[in-house]
């Protein structure tokens, strides 16, 4: 696809999150999986149903758009999820283990808020209000995640993965 426009740099954007929030469904499991704290277990498996969602929607911007719903291959995603399942075999403390899950979940986040960010100020300056508010609705979602995530480490994954010995 060539990028002579706004627009077009629109769609492909879209796609790359596409293809990201579909690699976050099938390493979210994973993850829930690997965590050893019921309240990290939670919010991952909370999330995993969010991004679920978050397709849903993708499908909805794609819609209004007239384009057909279908990702390119995000290569970022695929190297934090990778690093994200390498904290996953790493032989850790369970409590340090789910710290580090923590710092991989939230890198993915901080990524997709990126992303959205981007998409949803081009469809902002497109005329695409629809669009855009689509678009920051999963943005609002990724940043109540991150917090979430924040929280949970600052209150409790942190504390425990320190007195690990």
């Amino acid at each position: 696809m060539k990028l002579n426009t706004l627009q077009d740099l629109l769609v492909e954007e879209l796609q790359d999150i596409y293809d990201a929030e579909n690699q976050i469904l099938k390493a979210l499991p994973k993850m829930a999986k690997a965590a050893s704290a019921p309240q990290l277990q939670q919010a991952f498996e909370q999330h995993l149903e969010q991004s679920r969602v978050h397709v849903t929607r993708l499908d909805q911007v794609f819609q209004q758009l007239g384009t057909k719903s279908k990702g390119k291959s995000c290569k970022a995603m695929q190297g934090l999820i990778t690093e994200g399942e390498e904290m996953i075999k790493e032989k850790a403390d369970p409590a340090v283990r789910d710290a580090g899950l923590i710092a991989a979940a939230q890198r993915v986040e901080h990524y997709e808020m990126a992303a959205y960010g981007c998409a949803r100020t081009y469809a902002r300056q497109l005329g695409q209000p629809q669009v855009a508010s689509l678009l920051q609705q999963t943005l609002d979602e990724e940043g109540m995640t991150d917090k979430k995530l924040t929280q949970l480490a600052e209150s409790l994954i942190n504390l425990e993965a320190e007195r690990a010995a």
